[in-house]
């Protein structure tokens, strides 16, 4: 039965990190821009190859 507490304080431990973590993601501006990730895929990030000809 003692172990049972052990894993509630651990699981309460975890949580209250993860919860920790994720202010400190907020307040640090992780998740300010909600556009950009929308469109990510639009934009062509390959530059096209140059066909150099000698002669």
């Amino acid at each position: 039965m003692g172990i049972i507490i052990y894993l509630v304080i651990a699981a309460l431990m975890v949580a209250v990190g993860f919860l920790v973590a994720f202010f400190w993601a907020t307040k640090d501006g992780q998740f300010d821009d909600t556009y950009t990730p929308s469109v990510r895929i639009l934009f062509d990030n390959e530059k096209p190859a140059q066909n150099h000809t000698e002669g």
